[in-house]
């Protein structure tokens, strides 16, 4: 745990780019919105911030990796450090989500009748769930990313595209056999802290997948 730790803190050399480019996006786009007239619904803008937690894990690993293996850490320790960073990220980006929600609801969207903060049945409820579903939204996507990162380490551009090749044909296998379908109507009735067990074991998957690829990933 103590090396995990060292890791998040060595990926944290960088600060801005953790801690400041993420909300360049939503915030330009926030300010887009305010341009285009009372009542504009900005929530579909926050996705842009959501994306780039996918992105964040990508470049971590290629830009990181090869230095922390010679600084000493193990593949695994690389990776499990990594995904602890973002983690703790998606943990205090989902606070500051909450805190900016619960200032929307009260302003009554920023004096503008205003959405952007508050996305329908996802990130429209109580401010604890508002917290949990996009803490573990965005640790998806960081791991998301960083599986990404790793894949194209290990086989190059190549592996990437067929990375990607893998998973379209899962979607269109489904998409065909209608398992989605079926799959929607037995999610109908989750509420958003029922999609939130779901994602979290999505994220459980990602990890594992993640943390089996890295330990033959070359650099």
């Amino acid at each position: 745990m103590n090396t995990w730790v060292k890791v998040a803190r060595f990926n944290l050399v960088r600060p801005a780019n953790y801690l400041v480019l993420p909300w360049i996006l939503p915030f330009s786009f926030a300010v887009g919105a305010v341009t285009a007239g009372r009542g504009h619904d900005a929530a579909g803008y926050l996705l842009s911030f959501f994306i780039y937690f996918a992105v964040q894990g990508m470049q971590t690993i290629g830009r990181s990796l090869p230095f922390g293996l010679t600084l000493g850490a193990s593949r695994r320790s690389f990776y499990s450090g990594t995904a602890l960073l973002g983690m703790a990220l998606a943990l205090v980006s989902g606070l500051v989500l909450t805190a900016l929600q619960a200032i929307e609801r009260a302003t009554g969207g920023w004096g503008l009748s205003m959405h952007f903060f508050r996305v329908p049945y996802l990130l429209n409820g109580p401010w604890y769930a508002t917290w949990l579903t996009s803490a573990v939204g965005l640790s998806a996507l960081f791991v998301y990313g960083m599986w990404y990162g790793i894949v194209y380490l290990r086989w190059g551009m190549p592996g990437t595209l067929a990375f990607i090749a893998v998973q379209v044909v899962i979607v269109v296998t489904f998409e065909l056999g209608h398992v989605w379908s079926s799959a929607g109507g037995s999610f109908a009735g989750l509420t958003a802290l029922g999609l939130i067990a779901v994602i979290a074991a999505l994220t459980a998957v990602l990890l594992a997948g993640g943390h089996a690829t890295i330990r033959r990933a070359t650099v």
